[in-house]
């Protein structure tokens, strides 16, 4: 599979300066290209795209709401994706000097991929006055333009800056949670979520306080309610537990756990069952997860928590449980050799653990 930077091909240089020409007729389409095109082998999928807007702005008219009128009008012509980043990205290095343009380009050029980085520059330029626009487009009729106004305030979003404003007073961005905390789109529902996610890192007890008044028999709240406290979930946060009505005293016994090997190699995958039994007088309600201590590079071992199940088990009940877990490198995680652990959590308390060896 080619990177993902090679989305900024030679093709779709092509096509853009195509559109470009067909609504802009004095567009310098082959200029555009030798200069599109020149350094492209040594740049990076991010730099690719600065790269594009710089060129652009070299290859459009001086007049920047002449420009954004020209970028609007060949946006549709374009597939939709990450290359269409581009548009937003023009807007946040090139108009700060024209905010009321820029932001309503913004607006209109997330529906076609992604406004949420470019919006943050102008959220670092006036935080006021942009915070201002995403209460407004929170309660838009295009969901694209609603999940802007959640995923462009995260105070951590990935791949950008964190909004320190956020950090310190999560209640700023409140007015967005709220109106879309029942959105129909899933979409916008996912931005919501990792939005309280990122917040909970920071301020658990805010998140718990705000959504304990969310109505979580609404499905799209509960679902939103339920992501958002994940990572509160997976650290075993006693609070969150309580809120989703999780055993608090659990007494678990796990019986034949069984590894499909104690050593495997990179690239293989490892299986494991167990049996868990329920040893408490009264039902309990269980999240079931489990740890991986893999071996970074220096050798330290850094943990993640993985999801298995959730259930309730009867007094004496026991179920079998099962799982298997890839040791494969991807651009997100790269394995090392040496010695892991595999940890079995309930309801955030470690019950069982063993340890196996990863090869190359």
């Amino acid at each position: 599979m080619d990177p993902l930077k090679e989305m900024f091909n030679r093709p779709y240089y092509v096509t853009l300066a195509e559109a470009l020409k067909r609504v802009y007729p004095a567009f310098p389409n082959e200029r555009f290209l030798r200069q599109a095109l020149k350094p492209l082998a040594s740049l990076s999928l991010n730099e690719r795209m600065r790269h594009t807007s710089v060129v652009l702005k070299e290859h459009l008219p001086p007049d920047y709401p002449k420009t954004i009128r020209i970028l609007t009008e060949a946006i549709p012509l374009l597939n939709m994706g990450y290359t269409t980043l581009v548009f937003p990205d023009f807007v946040s290095q090139f108009g700060q000097h024209d905010f009321e343009t820029s932001l309503k380009a913004l607006h209109y050029f997330t529906r076609f991929g992604s406004s949420e980085f470019a919006i943050r520059t102008f959220l670092k330029l006036d935080f006021d006055q942009t915070i201002r626009h995403l209460y407004r487009w929170s309660e838009d009729e295009n969901d694209h333009v609603r999940r802007l106004s959640s995923e462009g305030s995260r105070p951590r979003l990935p791949w950008s800056f964190k909004l320190e404003a956020v950090i310190r007073h999560p209640e700023i961005t409140r007015p967005i949670l709220e109106n879309l905390k029942q959105d129909p789109s899933l979409y916008v529902r996912k931005s919501v979520a990792n939005h309280l996610n990122d917040l909970s890192k920071d301020s658990p007890e805010y998140v718990l306080q705000l959504v304990k008044r969310w109505d979580q028999v609404h499905p799209h709240t509960a679902w939103i309610i339920k992501r958002g406290c994940r990572s509160l979930l997976k650290q075993g946060d006693k609070n969150s537990l309580a809120a989703f009505n999780f055993t608090k005293d659990v007494k678990v016994a796990i019986r034949n756990l069984k590894l499909s090997a104690t050593a495997i190699r990179i690239g293989d995958a490892l299986s494991f069952q167990f049996e868990l039994i329920s040893k408490k007088k009264s039902a309990q309600k269980l999240m079931v997860d489990y740890r991986i201590h893999f071996v970074k590079k220096n050798g330290a071992q850094l943990p993640k928590v993985f999801k298995l199940k959730e259930l309730g088990l009867k007094p004496g009940e026991s179920v079998l449980i099962s799982k298997k877990q890839r040791f494969q490198d991807f651009t997100t995680r790269k394995h090392f050799p040496g010695k892991h652990r595999l940890e079995l959590v309930v309801n955030g308390e470690v019950v069982k653990a063993q340890d196996f060896w990863l090869k190359k």
